[in-house]
């Protein structure tokens, strides 16, 4: 039988514990400002916090009057402003490894000098990893949140918003209306069409609800050929408006197969969220009303405005 060797374990090393707590201690107390901001940065991955970091560093040592960063991750363009600008500026990209993560701006008053722009790119070079990790954080959130065949934000997204809205509106009083969306009779577009035309029409559908709605209201997948909208200070008149208008763009929708042009209507459910009513309670209500759309014989809009027992 072949013997195999034990591995030596080497006894206490005092000297070198004693100068990993040094270590420690200098990493926690330097006054160096690259140590202080590489320590800090390490804290977080928000962007926001890292570049609100980054420049209170850069203003201990290069005084400026404005800091800008710009950057699209995902479908979401980033901005951080700080300050006011002047007629000077530096402006950097910030690559790291073949990868882009954003443009960054500073400005003033009066010109940036050599060993200041220095200053500056030494303070940068120290700051892109953790940029980059922020920015790769903040793409894998937006994934998590979003229907991968239409590009809107998905039911873990709408259940997060409504949850947030409920809490809004008992915290203000703001008024909230939700609407869930479901697309006529679709499982004969798959059967008799196939699932690829009916990928496009719940693609064209997602794109026909976001032109139908305000900029401040958000269109999520709820699942299938549903889809749900949250409405921000809306009432319930206004929100069976929006429901019929959803319906009219939704209308427009044709897809043609050849010899055939497919179109598809829509039933929408609405419900105001009442006071003191669990995002469950409010959810359910909306779906009374679809079902009751549907029972109408689709292609209409119904509200249901009292929790049912």
């Amino acid at each position: 039988m072949k013997q195999i060797p034990s591995i030596n374990k080497s006894g206490p090393q005092p000297q070198k514990l004693a100068a990993l707590r040094q270590a420690h201690r200098d990493w926690n107390e330097s006054p160096d400002v690259l140590t202080r901001l590489t320590r800090r940065l390490s804290t977080t991955l928000s962007l926001e916090t890292q570049l609100a970091i980054l420049a209170e560093e850069i203003a201990s040592v290069v005084p400026y009057d404005c800091l800008t960063y710009r950057h699209t991750i995902g479908s979401r363009d980033f901005v951080y402003v700080t300050g006011k600008g002047g007629p000077h500026s530096c402006d950097y990209r910030l690559n790291l490894e073949g990868g882009f993560y954003g443009t960054l701006s500073l400005s003033r008053r009066q010109k940036f000098t050599e060993q200041e722009l220095e200053g500056i790119e030494l303070m940068l070079a120290a700051t892109i990893c953790p940029i980059r990790n922020a920015c790769q954080f903040i793409a894998i959130e937006q994934a998590s949140l979003t229907d991968c065949l239409t590009g809107v934000p998905n039911k873990r997204a709408m259940d997060e918003a409504l949850s947030r809205a409920s809490c809004l509106g008992d915290r203000h009083g703001e008024q909230y209306s939700l609407i869930l969306c479901d697309l006529d009779h679709f499982k004969q577009v798959n059967d008799q069409y196939g699932h690829v035309v009916g990928d496009h029409m719940l693609k064209l559908a997602a794109v026909e609800l976001e032109k139908a709605v305000r900029n401040s209201d958000s269109v999520y997948r709820f699942g299938g050929e549903e889809f749900a909208i949250l409405l921000a200070h809306t009432d319930e008149a206004n929100a069976r408006d929006v429901g019929d208008r959803i319906r009219e763009f939704i209308n427009t929708i044709v897809v043609n197969c050849g010899d055939t042009n497919v179109t598809v209507t829509a039933s929408c459910g609405v419900a105001m969220r009442l006071a003191d009513e669990t995002a469950d309670q409010w959810l359910a209500r909306a779906d009374e009303a679809l079902y009751r759309a549907k029972a109408h014989g689709r292609n209409c809009t119904r509200v249901f405005a009292a929790i049912s027992n």
